[in-house]
Formats: C-alpha cells, structure tokens, sequence
C-alpha cells in the first residue's frame, strides 16, 4: 500500500496560526518535506518546527537556481521539481506518508503545487489550507481588506509595471505579493495609477520581525521577498472624469477576445452597444448595459459620450476591431465635435484576420479591404475601388456583402472583378467565424453564387498568385513574379 501526500498550509509566519489539523498531520507523518534556497533556511520549516516529533524523517527540497543565476531558468528549476516529486515518490512508494509544509496556503503562489501536479494522478492526496499572507497583513494592519460590493486584486509584483498601473487603476482593493527585487517597479506603478498615497507595506506579518509603513515611505534596498504591499478598503481615490473606451469584441469566439479588451470590459460603469453585441459580453453586478440596434451608430456614440460627461466610465462594444468599419469612428466623430471627454480605442481580431487564419494565410502578401455596403458611401464609389484593386492585382477582404435590403452587389462585385480576374480564381467565404454556426467555404470567382451570401459573410477574392492546395489550404505567397 502506498503513502497519502499531504500539501499543509501554515499560514504567515506565527506558529499559532497553524491550523490544528495542519498540527496535527504535521506531528503524525513519517516523512516532512520542505523547500528551501541553498541557504538551507526555510520559513515552512521554522513555522513548523514546534510540531515535528522524533524519528520522523526529513526531506530538503533544495533550489538548484535563482532567476540570477542562469540564462536557463525554468529549463532547470522544471528539472528540479521533477527530481523533487521523484523523491517524495519514492517514500510514497515505500508506504509512507508524506506532509509537505507550505508557508501561507499550498495552492497561492505555493511552491507545493508543483509537487501536487506531479504526484496528484499517482497517489491519495490531500490539502490543507492555510492563512494567506494577504489575510496577515490585512490583520497586522488592523485596516479591512475588503468591503462589500468592492473588488480585491492579487497581483505578482513580477508584473511589467505598465500591467501593474493599469490593474491598479481598475481596482478597488489590491495585494502585491513578490516583492524585495520587484519593489521599485511595484512604487512605479502605484503612483502611475494615482494610487501610491492609499497603500501600505507589510514585512513579515504575525512575526516577530514584522514592520508596517506608507509605501511611499519604505526604501527599496530594505525590502525582503517576504513582504506585501496592500491597497485596503476605501483606499480608492475619488472617481476621476469619465471617459469612453471603444472596445473590440473580436469577430465571435471568446477566445479572440484580447485580455486588454476584456480588462476594460470588466473595469466599466456603463456598456453601450448593438444589443447583438452586448450579448456577448457577460453580465456584471452593478454595470449598467445600455443596447441599441444596428443602424444608430451617432446616436450610440453621442449616449455613450453623455454618460461619460457625468463621470462614468463608458465601454462601447463593437465586433471585430472597432476601427475597421465599426464603431470606432463613429464615435471619434461625434467626440471631434465637442472634445471634451477622453476617448480610447482598444483594438480586436477583425474577421478579415479570422476567416484568413480559418482558411491557411490568403492575406500573406499585398491586399485591400472593401466594404460593399452603400449606406453610407456610393455604389459608384464602391465599384471604382473594386475596379482598381482588381487592375492592381491585389487579394481583396470584401466587408458587409449583403444584407436583405442589399441584394445586387455581390453579384455586382463578381462581374466586375471577371472583368480582370480568371474564373478560377480562388475565393473564401466565411460565415459566421467563431460562432456556433462557422463555415468556410473555398471557392472559384466564377462559381460564386450570391445567392449564398449574406450579412454574417465576410469574402476574401484571391490575385493572380494565391493558391489553393489539394488539402483545401488557401495561400498567397509572399513572393511576387518579376515581369
């Protein structure tokens, strides 16, 4: 029969803050384990040791490396923890159970996870958590940590502090933890985001050799690993102006959605859009959603800029990337005519990329984007540039092909380019593209039936050189023939 391996939480550093069940194990176990720098000193260990008993048996886990010490980082601290669980195995093995101490919780920034992912399919395993550091600086602080409906942030200080700043900014509550090397990066960026006068530090909390300050007050040549710097409840300075930030969706999948785009989605007050749109994006407590239909884009923007007007923090949601025939412009537009409030534009996957990627890489070398819709722009006008892209050979994204009130243009649009194209040239028909419905279609342009096309459609027409491949692959080269 084999050992149970335990991952036991110790919390912050006071031995009192032990858990009885973590005693306990801790005093029950044939083997202790615990990792250490190659110092040899190890906080686990030293929170644990008034519950180790006789004869039992200890296992050093010991860091080969520092992130200093070598180009090959994770290379060799994988290799270690693959050595690391092979001796925790090997007591396992031989029956024995095996507790490995974990400062704080096992599973928050714990270096037992990475024993627990190796042995967690092989063995009987169990958890037990612990007091976080955040709990213990909250504590020594003597200052709630969170309150209510506010919005509590955990963040590495590893961070690039430009990151840090605008994580910082968007939160109500915040705990930096992997401070010492990383403190000067972590001030950096609790001032860029106006939020430096709120924090605190906290050295070593419920220990002996705990220390607590204003950051702002702490020099970083001071500062141990074993710190945390905390934005506590109501440290929020007071609601800046509002703005509008115009955000891309992406063309359909969640996948494609930018962690910038769905940052700025969660930060919000308001969320202003096409309500096709909007239902994409999931509910949050508290922020308002305000859906339009698709044909009312000034007056969407105009709404939007009101709201920010009165200090709210406005998303706008638009498909694809808000730039390319979407909402972008429409409110940059109606924003030129009173510049008062600020206006930002996160970019998306557009579906040309999408339904480019789907088929192989039609877009690989020169090409234009054309849309066919006239509502905005003459059909003459269209047909011009369809002509000249034609003439100069370029592959062409042809945008909002059809729709039901728009029916003549795609067949339109293929007369014209067999005018300069082969028949056979190679067509993509993307429909709904990272949606339930997706279909990609690979065709020649004079097989092209308009009849198939509608709205959800987005076409890209290949040159003289794109290639289709007997495996379906649509490609252009990006080589071009000399004359």
């Amino acid at each position: 029969m084999t050992g149970k391996l335990y991952g036991v939480g110790l919390g912050p550093g006071d031995p009192e803050l032990v858990t009885v069940k973590a005693a306990r194990l801790i005093s029950e176990a044939d083997v202790v384990a615990f990792h250490s720098a190659r110092h040899g000193r190890s906080v686990a260990k030293t929170i644990a040791a008034p519950y180790f008993r006789d004869g039992q048996i200890v296992e050093q886990l010991v860091y080969p490396v520092t992130t200093e010490d070598t180009d090959d980082y994770q290379g060799e601290i994988d290799a270690f923890y693959e050595e690391a669980a092979a001796k925790l195995a090997a007591h396992l093995d031989a029956g024995r159970d095996v507790v490995v101490l974990a400062a704080g919780d096992p599973f928050f920034y714990g270096s037992y996870m990475h024993m627990h992912k190796r042995l967690k399919d092989r063995y009987e395993w169990e958890v037990v958590p612990g007091v976080t550091s955040v709990s213990g600086a909250s504590a020594v602080l003597g200052t709630p940590l969170v309150e209510r409906d506010e919005v509590l942030t955990i963040l590495p200080g590893t961070l690039p502090p430009a990151e840090l700043a605008s994580r910082l900014a968007d939160t109500d509550c915040a705990a930096i933890l992997k401070l010492g090397r990383t403190f000067g990066n972590v001030r950096d960026a609790l001032e860029a985001s106006g939020r430096l006068d709120g924090a605190w530090y906290v050295e070593r909390a419920t220990t002996g050799r705990q220390r607590m300050a204003p950051l702002a007050d702490v020099d970083p040549e001071t500062v141990p690993y074993f710190s945390i710097a905390v934005l506590p409840s109501r440290s929020r300075p007071a609601k800046p102006k509002g703005e509008v930030v115009v955000v891309g969706l992406g063309p359909g999948s969640r996948n494609w959605l930018t962690p910038e785009a769905r940052q700025e989605l969660e930060a919000a007050d308001e969320l202003v859009g096409y309500s096709t749109y909007l239902n994409r994006v999931p509910a949050r407590p508290g922020q308002q959603r305000h859906s339009s239909h698709n044909q009312v884009e000034s007056e969407r923007a105009a709404f939007a800029l009101d709201l920010a007007r009165k200090g709210a923090r406005v998303a706008v949601v638009s498909s694809g990337d808000p730039g390319v025939f979407a909402m972008a412009t429409a409110v940059l537009e109606v924003a030129a005519e009173s510049p008062d409030v600020p206006v930002r534009v996160i970019p998306g996957v557009t579906a040309a990329n999408a339904v480019a990627a789907k088929a192989g890489a039609p877009l690989g070398h020169d090409y234009a984007v054309i849309s066919l819709s006239d509502r905005l722009k003459p059909w003459d006008v269209i047909a011009e540039r369809l002509e000249a892209t034609a003439k100069a050979d370029l592959v062409i994204a042809i945008y909002n092909p059809a729709s039901k009130a728009r029916t003549h243009q795609v067949a339109d649009m293929r007369d014209l380019l067999l005018r300069h194209r082969a028949p056979e040239t190679p067509i993509v028909v993307g429909r709904d593209v990272g949606g339930p419905e997706e279909e990609i279609r690979v065709l020649t342009l004079g097989t092209l039936d308009p009849a198939t096309i509608d709205m959800r459609c987005l076409l890209i027409i290949g040159s003289s050189q794109t290639i289709v491949t007997p495996q379906g692959v649509v490609f252009t080269p990006r080589r071009y023939p000399t004359s």
